[in-house]
């Protein structure tokens, strides 16, 4: 299974839209640099899939890529079919996926501005297991472990 890279996300603050960025330092165990969720543990990279912020575009929202905190955009890749474990390769950097979507305990500033969020459903979590240097645009291989 292959994809691509639509967008990188990044923002200093947490629960708010993110920006897009043409390429981003993902650093291993950690997170991306200059994000806010670069805390390290089990949720240091989130990945949404275009074709799930187009089921919202479709529900009439004005959404684009980062709105919903994503760090990546992507799209060919069906995110919630991958298990906990799979590995995603993006150039030199690899990912692993540590969690299916998310409780949200309270209605994050994302929710209160486009009145719904996709993430909680459709994102992923992923930790860095090999760091480096993702850049839009980029190929997104699955990969055995």
């Amino acid at each position: 299974m292959k994809g691509v890279v639509l967008s990188i996300n990044i923002s200093e603050k947490k629960s708010i839209r993110k920006k897009p960025v043409d390429s981003a330092v993902f650093v291993e165990d950690k997170g991306i640099e200059g994000d806010a969720h670069a805390e390290g543990g089990i949720r240091q990279v989130s990945l949404l899939a275009n074709e799930s912020i187009e089921k919202m575009r479709k529900a009439g929202l004005d959404v684009k890529a980062g709105d919903f905190a994503e760090n990546i955009t992507t799209e060919g890749v069906n995110l919630i079919e991958l298990p906990i474990g799979k590995r995603i390769k993006i150039g030199d950097v690899i990912l692993e996926v540590t969690q299916h979507g998310k409780v949200c305990h309270t209605k994050c500033n994302i929710f209160k501005t486009v009145g719904d969020c996709v993430m909680p459903r459709e994102g992923i979590f992923c930790k860095i297991v090999k760091g480096g240097v993702i850049r839009k645009g980029q190929t997104i291989e699955v990969i055995e472990k």
